[in-house]
């Protein structure tokens, strides 16, 4: 039994967190479930299954298991199917498509986080080098836009 930052492990796995914690994405549903869940015949499934339009996981003995997610897209792809009279591969299409959709927002979101810590970081290097800015140094522009640099060093004051 070791101890680390994510908690205790024990020699199968972290102690004291749930191991069958189901997620949106667990594979739980067999194939008879699903279908009644999606108000589909599981050979509506298989068919689906063939042609890649949902691929749910599969077990050791090549059954399948359905999760919440694919029960959604099943119940997506008849309503485009019914409802809106898209044949199966166009289904398909529009299922990859907003899957590209989805991967691409993500790839934004890291990006802008990334652009943002670094503009983070050119502020603080920025205000570091204002910060070492000797006093004495001026920048001056005249009328005609003409730059120069003017030392400036107040007069001494004469002593009383």
């Amino acid at each position: 039994m070791t101890i680390d930052g994510g908690g205790v492990r024990g020699p199968r796995g972290p102690i004291g967190r749930n191991p069958y914690q189901l997620t949106e994405e667990s594979p739980v549903y067999v194939i008879s479930v699903a279908a009644e869940l999606s108000g589909l015949h599981p050979q509506t499934l298989r068919q689906y299954d063939r042609l890649g339009l949902v691929c749910p996981d599969r077990t050791a003995g090549r059954g399948r298991r359905y999760s919440a997610r694919d029960i959604e897209l099943l119940r997506e792809v008849q309503r485009l199917s019914q409802d809106e009279g898209i044949n199966l591969a166009g289904i398909k299409r529009i299922i990859e498509l907003e899957n590209q959709v989805t991967a691409l927002q993500s790839r934004v979101a890291e990006l802008s986080a990334a652009v943002e810590g670094a503009a983070a970081v050119i502020q603080q290097r920025e205000a570091a080098v204002h910060a070492s800015y000797r006093r004495d140094l001026v920048p001056y522009q005249d009328v005609q836009h003409t730059s120069a640099l003017v030392v400036w060093r107040p007069a001494k004051r004469p002593t009383d």
